[in-house]
């Protein structure tokens, strides 16, 4: 069984950067398409960017292009979700999720879930 466990969320100014870490256990990252997703208050929890297993390709939400890099150091067994120029609209929970597919850009091709992390961002 999978075990995610997510850190690295706190509060930001706009235009300031956080670095997400995904930790996993009871698996080997480089064997899964490692996911971000987030969910804001009333909203539901969409995809923000993945990294195959499969020549390491990788997909973001437009929403985020330019501004996040999805990253996998497989010596650590980790995935990293490096996020600048953050804006008050990417507050949100986000949430580390491993796949069994290529590519994974909906929420349902994930079978394991972290317990997500809070990431607030003040305008």
């Amino acid at each position: 069984q999978v075990q995610l466990v997510e850190s690295g969320g706190g509060l930001v100014q706009a235009g300031g950067s956080l670095r997400l870490s995904c930790a996993a256990s009871g698996g080997t990252v480089s064997t899964y398409t490692m996911g971000w997703f987030r969910q804001a208050p009333g909203k539901s929890r969409e995809f923000v960017t993945s990294i195959s297993w499969r020549n390491d390709i990788t997909n973001y939400a437009e929403s985020v292009k330019g501004r996040f890099t999805v990253s996998r150091d497989n010596a650590e067994n980790t995935v990293y979700l490096q996020m600048n120029s953050l804006e008050p609209e990417d507050t949100a929970v986000y949430y580390c999720a491993g796949s069994h597919t290529v590519f994974g850009r909906t929420w349902y091709e994930y079978d394991y879930w972290g317990q997500g992390t809070q990431v607030t961002v003040s305008s």
